[in-house]
């Protein structure tokens, strides 16, 4: 059953997805080629004449993902970086991975709308407006259920159930990028300034020195 729900989502994140692709392709494909010196807006194409299926293809996604870690989850993306062939087409995946009680934290995708669909378990998700209304939009979700998290805005996901979870989602973005909240916050290289901090969270300089620490 599990697999019939996963080729289902699958089909639903393609079609999707469609209109994210990238317009007016001036050819077939652009596979990347991340050693070129050329400086575009994303990754410079190889030679097509040197395209070969490896470079369309991932595998490893039916593998579940370590979630022995602190936030009890695992995320395998599969995206330009792992696909080379995805380069342009404006379409990305992701299998997530939940021990139980295990969480995703509030993070953005600077690039690209999500949507999840649940495979196994039971999904807490979410995700918060812009100001000024900062106003929580969250659902439990069941196996087979599919939600949209809107491009740009932080979202979450935690697993709910008795045991382990796994979603698969697809973004809008061969390249979505993830920007997690406290650890970009309390753990930019160089540091923001806790006095910054404090006054910003309107909390304990020492507060913010212990998150700084921690991340």
């Amino acid at each position: 059953m599990a697999k019939n729900i996963l080729v289902l989502s699958l089909l639903v994140i393609t079609c999707a997805l469609v209109a994210a692709f990238e317009p007016s392709p001036l050819q077939d494909f652009c596979v990347a080629d991340p050693s070129s010196s050329a400086r575009v807006n994303g990754l410079a194409c190889m030679d097509p004449k040197l395209a070969q299926a490896d470079h369309f293809v991932f595998s490893g996604l039916h593998v579940a993902g370590n979630t022995s870690n602190p936030l009890g989850s695992r995320v395998t993306p599969v995206t330009v970086a792992q696909i080379p062939g995805l380069n342009t087409l404006g379409i990305a995946l992701a299998r997530i991975d939940y021990a139980p009680w295990g969480v995703v934290p509030p993070h953005v995708h600077p690039r690209a709308t999500e949507i999840l669909t649940v495979i196994e378990g039971s999904l807490e998700v979410g995700f918060v407006t812009s100001n000024p209304d900062n106003r929580l939009i969250s659902k439990v979700l069941q196996k087979g259920d599919v939600f949209v998290f809107p491009v740009g805005l932080i979202h979450f996901q935690r697993n709910v159930g008795h045991g382990n979870a796994f979603s698969i989602s697809g973004l809008s973005s061969q390249n979505p990028g993830v920007i997690t909240i406290a650890n970009t916050v309390f753990g930019s290289n160089p540091a923001i300034a806790d006095d910054l901090l404090a006054k910003a969270f309107q909390v304990d300089k020492s507060v913010v020195g212990q998150l700084q620490a921690k991340f």
